[in-house]
């Protein structure tokens, strides 16, 4: 029996970090993002583990979620012990007001950090949902990676955070949902802490004349408060395994 894991945002920053955690014999794992690294197949291939990558555009999501519900519906689910989809890719825009934003930058992060979630929640849980109807009762969960910017308000990234709100609320809805099936799925919008990632970095170098929070993210990576992305991985993945995922839909790591 396997464990099947769904993976976006697999190919850098805590991503990466929870691809290479995951890497294990009896978890399949599938990781869906923009570039491919090598280096995750060559991790497999010594742990004896499998890997499969996809190269896609969380930016145009419907096609990938096509792709996703279809290769779920052709497995061998009794050979399955669960599944689970981990939504972890999302993109922060220019650093502006709303109204200095690019019109395709702001498009572009509502797609990756909402609509593409929302897509491939919906297929993975239509795929796995007719296991259930045929008989398969391992269990899924779905984990959202949600941001403590989903639920506050910071000048500057209206499109981040509304994606963010966004995935904690939809979560929300599809949670209500899934308790009205038997064997229905476990879903967690789950804030991470603040990690040192690319996205960091960005903030880091926004302009100050538009980002009055600019000074509080340069203090977290002088005052070294940064988790690295392996420590984020490690705690995400750790909550991933808790016996009561799924009881608080909207949750934090540092609770």
């Amino acid at each position: 029996m396997q464990d099947l894991v769904i993976l976006t945002g697999a190919s850098r920053g805590m991503g990466l970090a929870m691809a290479r955690q995951l890497v294990a014999p009896g978890r399949p794992l599938l990781c869906l993002s923009r570039q491919t690294r090598p280096e995750l197949n060559e991790l497999a291939k010594a742990r004896g583990a499998t890997v499969m990558q996809w190269s896609v555009d969380l930016a145009d999501p419907a096609p990938v979620a096509t792709r996703l519900q279809q290769w779920l519906s052709q497995l061998d689910a009794p050979s399955l012990a669960s599944a689970t989809l981990i939504n972890n890719a999302g993109v922060i825009p220019e650093i502006a007001p709303l109204e200095h934003c690019p019109p395709d930058g702001i498009a572009n992060a509502l797609r990756v950090g909402l609509e593409a979630p929302m897509l491939l929640t919906a297929a993975f849980l239509n795929a796995s949902g007719a296991w259930v109807d045929a008989g398969w009762r391992g269990p899924r969960k779905v984990l959202n990676i949600s941001s403590g910017l989903g639920r506050r308000a910071m000048a500057a990234q209206a499109p981040y955070c509304a994606a963010k709100a966004g995935m904690d609320h939809f979560s929300r809805c599809v949670a209500l949902d899934e308790t009205r099936r038997q064997h229905g799925a476990k879903i967690v919008s789950l804030a991470p802490g603040v990690i040192d990632t690319d996205m960091q970095t960005q903030l880091r170098a926004g302009d100050p004349a538009g980002f009055p929070d600019l000074a509080r993210f340069q203090q977290l990576k002088a005052q070294h408060q940064l988790a690295s992305p392996e420590q984020a991985a490690t705690q995400v993945l750790s909550f991933l395994k808790h016996p009561d995922f799924g009881a608080d839909v909207v949750a934090d790591v540092r609770a």
